[in-house]
């Protein structure tokens, strides 16, 4: 390990009430890559708003270069080299690269009216994406940029405040698998200058990549350190939730009933020449796989009705169905827990009360009035089944994790009466606590007899949940594979159009 320039000693900070650290130290060197795992609350975000001087911790010291002090401000934080990447980024699309990069700190032409001087702001900026190694210059639109490029402007941004330390909180989870490969090729190359970065990430595969040691917080403690030839998959989890992998992945006891929801030559409007057959069985969560690109949500958005198929058959238990909208499909008993829970999910500015009861406010209006009442004891009695982390089911969706979150996305279909519940990613940005929560729920309910489809890009999670696995290419389903063949080697074989022999 390198000899540390920045160290945290006996950090602990706590509210009324509550203690967010309790006795954290915490050290990183030049060019060292930390990975920083532990579930939602776990103190990782208390613990880096030290570090950036926006908490002040209650007790402990900070040592930078062998100097001591009980806190940063947020001056101090940037001066010492300490910059940030946040998963929500900071960017103005209205303005170009080299603006959002020196925002607020613009090189000025001096004299009477003291312009922006835009030629020596872009003469600054080309160096840093250069070190980079970007493909787009000073002068170019953020509003043009992908979200992986617009990562690399953020990261610029960091270079520009001559950053010694780099914290990059969930970076990758707005980015394709070739975007996180970019990423994490940048980390390393940041690494060989010299640049220190703290990687926090829920996503333990790229931790594993990318990292020299890992650092877990649990219940605002430190609980372990893990050291490069140590960092797996079990290890983290263990150090994370207290207990094995195995006990995050639920088999099923019961074999799947008959079939519940049966597609017959289905064609969606992504994919108009190509059809779609597939069968999912009552009892059953069947993992739908495949490349960025593949199918898989656009034929979620067709069995919802969001885009009604071009041509096929859809039938229930049996029965032809028409889903020509989602409240056909709603009417059905077919849910969606979409992908991107906080935009197509939630209305994040309601309280959990009415997230719940919006999908079948009907329900709850047998008189054209909502009955309060109604929905306060529904809703309550998804907290409890649910185990949703809040202290009121007033509390707006916005202000809860995203585990929290998905919980609620649960409890709106859960109070109703589910059929085929559609989980499109459905443990993205969550912790692994959180995770074997959902695992757990999607268990009881195909025990309950509830069709589920589960769309995921974690190998990990298709294989490790799934009784049955779909595989998509280019629209149509390239195979099945039962739980005895799964692996990742099978999966992305057909991912790629690598049909088996008949």
């Amino acid at each position: 390990m390198p000899a540390p320039f920045l160290e945290l000693l006996d950090i602990t900070k706590t509210y009324p009430g509550v203690t967010a650290l309790s006795g954290v130290s915490f050290a990183i060197g030049a060019g060292e890559v930390v990975g920083l795992i532990g579930e939602n609350g776990a103190g990782k975000s208390t613990l880096m708003k030290i570090l950036g001087g926006v908490v002040e911790p209650t007790r402990g010291t900070i040592r930078v270069d062998g100097n001591e002090r009980p806190a940063f401000t947020v001056p101090e934080s940037m001066q010492a080299g300490i910059a940030f990447v946040h998963q929500e980024l900071n960017l103005f699309e209205n303005l170009d690269v080299a603006a959002n990069i020196f925002i607020g700190r613009e090189p000025r032409s001096g004299g009477f009216l003291n312009l922006v001087d835009k030629a020596e702001t872009r003469r600054r900026v080309a160096p840093l994406l250069q070190r980079l190694g970007v493909d787009f210059g000073p002068d170019t639109p953020v509003a043009e940029l992908a979200i992986a490029e617009r990562q690399m402007v953020e990261i610029a941004k960091a270079l520009s405040l001559n950053a010694r330390l780099i914290i990059m909180d969930e970076p990758t989870s707005s980015l394709t698998l070739s975007e996180t490969d970019r990423l994490l090729s940048v980390i390393a190359e940041l690494k060989a200058q010299g640049v220190a970065i703290v990687y926090i990430s829920h996503r333990l595969n790229e931790v594993k990549q990318c990292a020299d040691r890992v650092v877990c917080l649990r219940d605002g403690k430190l609980v372990g350190t893990l050291a490069k030839d140590e960092i797996e998959h079990p290890a983290m989890i263990r150090l994370m939730i207290g207990r094995d992998l195995k006990s995050v992945y639920i088999p099923p006891r019961h074999a799947p009933k008959e079939s519940g929801l049966t597609l017959e030559g289905l064609r969606t409007t992504a994919f108009p020449d190509f059809a779609v057959n597939l069968t999912l069985r009552r009892g059953e969560i069947l993992g739908l796989a495949g490349l960025i690109g593949s199918g898989r949500t656009s034929l979620a958005r067709a069995i919802f009705g969001i885009d009604p198929p071009l041509a096929g058959t859809i039938a229930l238990d049996g029965q032809p169905i028409t889903v020509a909208s989602p409240q056909d499909a709603i009417a059905k008993g077919i849910y969606l827990a979409p992908e991107d829970r906080k935009r197509s999910g939630l209305i994040l500015e309601f309280p959990i009360r009415e997230n719940i009861s919006l999908a079948d406010l009907w329900d709850y209006a047998p008189s054209w009035l909502i009955r309060r009442d109604k929905e306060l004891a529904a809703a309550e009695r998804q907290k409890v089944r649910l185990g949703i982390r809040t202290p009121s089911v007033e509390t707006p969706a916005i202000s809860l994790s995203g585990g929290n979150q998905q919980k609620v996305v649960l409890a709106k279909w859960l109070s109703m009466r589910p059929q085929v519940i559609i989980f499109d990613e459905p443990t993205r940005g969550i912790d692994v606590g959180a995770k074997a929560e959902i695992y757990q729920l999607m268990r009881e309910l195909a025990e309950a007899g509830v069709a589920i489809l589960m769309i995921s890009s974690d190998m990990e999670e298709v294989i490790g949940v799934s009784d049955r696995v779909a595989v998509m290419h280019e629209g149509s389903i390239a195979g099945f594979l039962e739980r005895s063949q799964l692996s990742e080697h099978a999966i992305m074989e057909l991912a790629i159009g690598h049909r088996p022999a008949a």
